[in-house]
């Protein structure tokens, strides 16, 4: 077994509090890339690399999770940039199932918003370590106590400050790392250089005042003697089970704050950690080799049309060539291609470890959930589903484009971009969405990546669970009575759909005997 040095982790946030551009930047101080892109940017500029699909690059926004890895002192690094959009919240979900901890990025300006009070609840449900960046600190913002006592109170996660700014706004003239003892002044669209940085293990020296003025250092040690009294020091244990989150401050757009954050992480977060299966947990040292699908991109590289179902490693070590078990199917895979990713690039690895993220070349073999095992049938859990809030008949605008149209779609309902239902009594097909922008994803993929045209009727439903019952006699009786609104998922599921949330409530009170989920593993 190779010695694993992996971390593997995600960045989550609210929209626009600067996710993406933290991705940029991590790869550029880790040595990934040579230069940042931008996430706005014009028609000159560099683009980000995690932003690769075109609708992102259009709309500054991450549609869909991207994958990148480099090393950085003798560590490979994975990184996982989500969607911060709530529309593609299951994307980021399914995402946070196949990591080992999290970089939580907040606005100083906004402070802690909605998205972050969900993504965070989910990785306290999981127990996943927490890293957290204060960013966006060159700008005019709230002050820096207030931000730490708002993560704590919206987030329910003690905060411990490893890092504190000199200033802020246009007074922001850097932060002194509690984690190094040193002062790292800033420099807007700098790089940090040596000369930037300062080793200053006694702050009642005189060169603190040189560095940043009187009335800064005096203010400074002031701040810092409180914060030292009011938070507790780091707990590596506390962090590693999610109740504590280091705090670090910077701005990512200006290169600042980076680095720091980047050393830390390497010497504090977790490598690959134990999973969950239905009958058992999975160790990372155990020599059998596992792992699961839990995304499924089509088109990821659009001038060779292929699909590629992303595994985390468990377990064991997987070897390109070698046949293993594809658990739901009982067949055997074999792949003489696995690749590592840069994005939408990718290259061929040889073998692959636990923590790593690979792309297997898929011809429809896969399914999001899927385990591949050395023989052992094992289901491994949490990888879910969610009711959807928009549901459409979708109509294909060009029959000749029939083939297309349906492929596409089901392409599509396979990644998780859209869930296809089937009415049971007159077959109609449906499709239900969580947010209402994945509508124009699968407008603009299906045209894009399928040459298919379509437009969404509405339908009469608003809200869906799935239903199940101990009893088939009691589920027989509630499908008959509710023919209607029954529909069945892509697994063969039973769906109820209901015009309003009032009446979903209703009918649970009025059926007692069923139980109804608004999340559903995928199997």
């Amino acid at each position: 077994m190779i010695e694993n040095k992996r971390l593997t982790f995600a960045i989550i946030s609210h929209p626009d509090a600067g996710k993406t551009t933290m991705t940029e930047k991590l790869l550029l101080f880790g040595g990934a890339i040579h230069a940042a892109g931008a996430v706005k940017s014009g028609k000159t500029a560099r683009k980000t690399v995690s932003d690769f699909m075109e609708m992102e690059k259009n709309r500054g926004i991450s549609i869909s999770t991207s994958v990148m890895g480099f090393d950085y002192r003798d560590r490979k690094v994975n990184i996982l940039d989500t969607p911060g959009h709530a529309d593609f919240s299951e994307d980021t979900y399914r995402t946070l199932t196949a990591v080992d901890s999290t970089l939580m990025v907040i606005d100083s300006v906004k402070g802690v918003e909605e998205r972050t009070r969900k993504l965070c609840e989910i990785c306290r449900m999981r127990k996943t370590p927490i890293i957290t960046f204060v960013n966006k600190f060159d700008r005019e913002g709230k002050e820096p106590v207030e931000l730490l006592d708002e993560i704590e109170a919206e987030l329910n996660v003690t905060v411990c400050p490893m890092s504190w700014p000199v200033g802020q706004g246009k007074a922001f003239k850097g932060v002194y790392s509690l984690y190094e003892k040193r002062l790292i002044l800033f420099s807007a669209h700098g790089v940090q250089e040596d000369q930037d940085v300062f080793e200053i293990s006694d702050l009642n020296s005189d060169e603190l005042n040189q560095r940043i003025g009187d009335s800064e250092a005096q203010k400074l040690r002031e701040e810092l003697d409180l914060i030292t009294q009011v938070y507790p020091q780091f707990d590596h244990d506390l962090y590693i089970s999610g109740e504590l989150t280091p705090v670090f401050f910077g701005s990512a757009i200006n290169n600042f704050g980076i680095r720091e954050l980047l050393d830390c992480f390497v010497d504090i977060a977790p490598g690959p950690g134990e999973f969950e299966a239905e009958d058992r947990t999975v160790r990372p040292d155990e020599k059998p080799f596992t792992g699961f699908v839990f995304k499924i991109h089509a088109n990821l590289d659009p001038r060779h049309r292929d699909r590629i179902a992303f595994m985390r490693i468990v377990s064991g070590e997987f070897e390109k060539n070698h046949t293993y078990t594809h658990v739901r199917t009982g067949k055997g895979f074999k792949t003489a291609n696995p690749t590592a990713f840069m994005a939408q690039s990718r290259n061929v690895v040889d073998t692959a470890v636990p923590g790593d993220i690979i792309g297997l070349h898929d011809t429809g073999t896969f399914k999001i959930g899927d385990t591949l095992t050395e023989g052992e049938k094992i289901q491994f859990k949490g990888i879910p589903s969610f009711a959807p809030q928009i549901f459409r008949t979708v109509v294909n605008k060009d029959p000749l484009k029939d083939k297309q149209f349906k492929k596409g779609l089901d392409q599509l309902a396979e990644e998780g971009v859209v869930q296809i239902f089937t009415k049971v009594v007159t077959k109609q097909k449906l499709i239900g969405v969580v947010g209402a922008l994945q509508l124009d994803v699968i407008q603009h993929r299906l045209l894009n990546e399928y040459k298919a045209t379509c437009i969404f009727e509405p339908v009469d439903f608003q809200t869906a669970c799935w239903i199940h019952a101990p009893e088939k006699a009691v589920l027989d009786k509630f499908v008959a009575e509710n023919q209607n609104k029954i529909a069945l998922d892509v697994r063969g599921q039973l769906i109820y759909l209901a015009p309003s949330r009032w009446m979903l409530d209703r009918t649970v009170e009025d059926y007692a005997g069923l139980k109804y989920y608004f999340t559903s593993d995928l199997k």
